[in-house]
């Protein structure tokens, strides 16, 4: 039996920007929730779940789809739709292509929910994230993220 390899600490400046990362990460979930729960009755995620509605043709996506686009399980979807279904923001209909597929789709109050809830919430996410940052910082922080997402989301 081979000998346990040395663990391989982070170095003083590794510690550093990894505590910036952690903290940020668990930061702007709180920041976002609180814009969007006083603005607009939503959190972050049901917002993002319309959003991605939004933009997908006919407003409509398969749930698999819709869960790999919001990062989510499909039980967790399953949720969220259903809590946005008794607020009229959403439908779930059969897939016409594959019937043992369901489709979940933005309604007319969904869509005007999302516009009416749009300006605020980029005006939250400018502050927080894209205000600070110069156009070199944006790029940099765009292709750093890029390589993180790369390693750690099976999806990207």
């Amino acid at each position: 039996m081979e000998p346990a390899a040395a663990p391989r600490w982070l170095t003083a400046d590794q510690q550093s920007a990894w505590r910036k990362l952690i903290t940020l990460v668990e930061l702007l979930p709180g920041i976002l929730d609180t814009q969007l729960q006083r603005d607009a009755e939503l959190t972050h995620y049901e917002y993002f779940t319309l959003a991605m509605l939004s933009e997908a043709p006919d407003q409509t996506l398969r749930m698999t789809d819709l869960a790999t686009a919001t990062n989510a399980s499909l039980p967790r979807l399953s949720h969220v739709i259903s809590r946005l279904e008794k607020r009229g923001f959403v439908d779930r209909e059969p897939c016409a292509e594959d019937r043992r597929a369901i489709n979940a789709r933005l309604t007319d109050s969904g869509w005007q929910k999302v516009v009416a809830t749009a300006p605020g919430h980029v005006a939250a996410v400018r502050d927080a994230v894209i205000d600070p940052l110069d156009a070199a910082d944006l790029r940099d922080l765009d292709r750093i993220l890029a390589k993180i997402l790369a390693r750690t989301n099976p999806r990207s």
